[in-house]
């Protein structure tokens, strides 16, 4: 049972590993991004960068269980050791028996294996929860302050990078006035996010 714990330690860490360093890279992808002034391309970067994150959240509490489940294994095996050691195989199996009563281990498996599936059930439909938010119009607002609470952190500024854009006339000045005004709301609203 423990080589079982130790391999799938493994695989979460190496997957936890991979993760991050994709973390990394999305992160120096939307600074990229960020300054060549394409705002849809990085508030789609973002939107990874958050279920990423969320995904490395999600392998952590899983490696968090199989540990937990192998110290708890552990903790069973050197129980049986020190009775067999004090009563001899016999007597050990006979005290193990009694104390943990195989049908009550079996309705805790069982209880665990429930649980267990209504916890992936749940995940899955908070992330599937969360996709929906991203991806709805009516949260575009609340999309927009994850985005930039997401960007603030890794040190892109939106605006500044926005405002240092080319700017290219249409026709004549209202183009100009109409990008400015954009580019103001845009500063308002980061400014009130930074402000809360």
């Amino acid at each position: 049972m423990g080589g079982l714990s130790d391999n799938s330690l493994t695989c979460i860490e190496k997957e936890i590993s991979s993760l991050q360093l994709e973390e990394k890279r999305l992160v120096a992808e939307i600074k990229k991004t960020a300054k060549t002034g394409n705002e849809a391309a990085t508030k789609i970067l973002a939107r990874q960068l958050v279920r990423l994150r969320k995904q490395i959240s999600n392998l952590q509490g899983s490696r968090a269980q199989v540990r937990g489940i192998a110290t708890h294994t552990q903790a069973m095996h050197a129980q049986t050791s020190v009775a067999s050691g004090l009563k001899g195989a016999t007597k050990a199996m006979s005290a193990m028996n009694k104390q943990m009563a195989p049908a009550k281990q079996m309705k805790i498996l069982q209880e665990f294996q429930r649980q267990s599936a209504q916890m992936d059930m749940t995940t899955e439909m908070m992330s599937d929860a969360i996709d929906d938010a991203l991806d709805n119009d009516e949260a575009e607002e609340e999309t927009d302050e994850l985005t930039n609470q997401v960007l603030d952190e890794i040190g892109v500024d939106v605006a500044s990078q926005l405002s240092a854009a080319p700017k290219g006339k249409i026709n004549g000045k209202k183009t100009e006035e109409v990008s400015t005004s954009g580019i103001d709301d845009l500063e308002e609203r980061l400014a009130a996010l930074r402000g809360t």
